[in-house]
């Protein structure tokens, strides 16, 4: 029987997985943040298909932080097969869910470009601030790095 080090290193992560996971994650908070932005109801936002976003969104979440687990402390295997599983349906789930919102949301959505404004560099994750350098603020100096 392999020991978890074994099953560790066996397991091939495919290199653009967390930026993959990364732009699903933005493409879903640009889809959370324009529904905010059209005052909808509850009852005009099919709850189940947009709790299923949400589950995929917190799959996503947890993908991220199993890839920056030690070596040995979780399946890989599972993990990878799981994440990965997830990643195809959130195409699917998205149109399911924008078909079944009132056709005035639809149009809006419809005109919604996804637009990643700070696209995550290979090997760098959002959460280590892979985004463009801000520009100079006027109002508050910047801070020396630590």
């Amino acid at each position: 029987m392999l020991d978890a080090m074994a099953r560790h290193k066996s397991v091939e992560i495919p290199p653009d997985l967390r930026t993959r996971l990364e732009n699903a994650r933005l493409d879903l908070l640009a889809l959370f943040r324009a529904l905010d932005q059209m005052s909808l109801t509850p009852d005009l936002i099919p709850q189940r298909l947009i709790r299923q976003l949400f589950e995929l969104d917190a799959d996503y979440v947890e993908a991220l932080w199993g890839l920056d687990q030690p070596p040995g402390k979780l399946n890989l295997q599972a993990m990878v097969r799981d994440t990965l599983a997830a990643l195809q349906q959130l195409p699917a789930a998205r149109t399911r869910f924008r078909d079944h919102l009132p056709l005035s949301a639809r149009s809006t959505l419809a005109n919604l470009r996804i637009k990643h404004p700070c696209q995550p560099e290979p090997g760098r994750g959002l959460q280590h601030g892979s985004g463009p350098e801000p520009p100079n603020r006027l109002s508050t100096p910047l801070m020396p790095p630590n």
